[in-house]
């Protein structure tokens, strides 16, 4: 079985989304999600109840394990070690002020990975230098709703992701950018380095996810297709072990 830093190294599109309360429909957007190209997805939703989300989380697991053959799509928790380690998560995403990735590390199993969110050129560094943190999210690159306290960075940050982390180096971190993308600005971020997104809206609030998580899976996939750095990434990922 494709291990899970392996899953995360060819993952391109990463969607952030709430448990779907108000729709009442999570296992059926995840299913589309899923079919139209979502590599992660972490289940996101403030001041939740812990067995709601506990429950919305399986709900991800179950329908991810079912979307594909081979290698399944990622669950993610945010920001929770306690949630992490109750739901036995592959994933963990960590803020800034959540404290540290080797502590909530050993509620994880082995092989599971953590992320940090960053918004500083320093705070990148720091992810790319901490041994526990699996992969980093570099933004927001614009101004979004889902982070209303957080000022835009611009894609000066993405470009400096791409200068400490190319993306063709298979012994660097993976990384995203975030904040406020979607097809219409996907280019910009492509530009600037960037061959990893997160999105929310993009997909969350399309009428027709899997046609929206296609078009930005095929865009970021013809980035891969394109960039000569990664003609042969996933074959040295391999012969490394990543």
């Amino acid at each position: 079985m494709t291990s899970l830093a392996s899953r995360l190294r060819s993952a391109r599109l990463y969607l952030c989304t709430d448990a779907r309360e108000r729709q009442g429909d999570l296992g059926d957007f995840l299913r589309e999600a899923f079919a139209g190209g979502v590599d992660v997805v972490q289940i996101r939703q403030k001041d939740m109840d812990r067995d709601a989300e506990l429950a919305a989380l399986e709900v991800a697991r179950s329908v991810a394990t079912a979307s594909r053959t081979g290698a399944p799509p990622i669950v993610c928790v945010n920001d929770s070690p306690r949630i992490a380690q109750a739901f036995a998560a592959d994933m963990l995403h960590l803020g800034q002020t959540d404290g540290s990735a080797h502590r909530a590390r050993r509620r994880l199993h082995e092989w599971a990975l953590v992320g940090r969110s960053t918004h500083t050129p320093e705070q990148a560094d720091e992810a790319l230098a901490d041994p526990d943190v699996s992969y980093f999210a570099v933004g927001p690159v614009h101004a979004t709703p889902t982070k209303p306290d957080y000022v835009p960075v611009g894609l000066d940050l993405v470009r400096h992701a791409a200068r400490i982390a190319p993306v063709g180096d298979v012994t660097s971190e993976p990384w995203f950018a975030i904040g406020g993308l979607h097809l219409g600005n996907l280019d910009e971020v492509v530009e600037a380095g960037a061959r990893r997104v997160v999105v929310v809206r993009a997909i969350t609030e399309a009428s027709d996810p899997r046609a929206a998580a296609r078009a930005l899976s095929d865009r970021l996939g013809q980035a891969w297709a394109d960039d000569p750095a990664l003609a042969s990434y996933a074959l040295r990922s391999a012969s490394l072990g990543l």
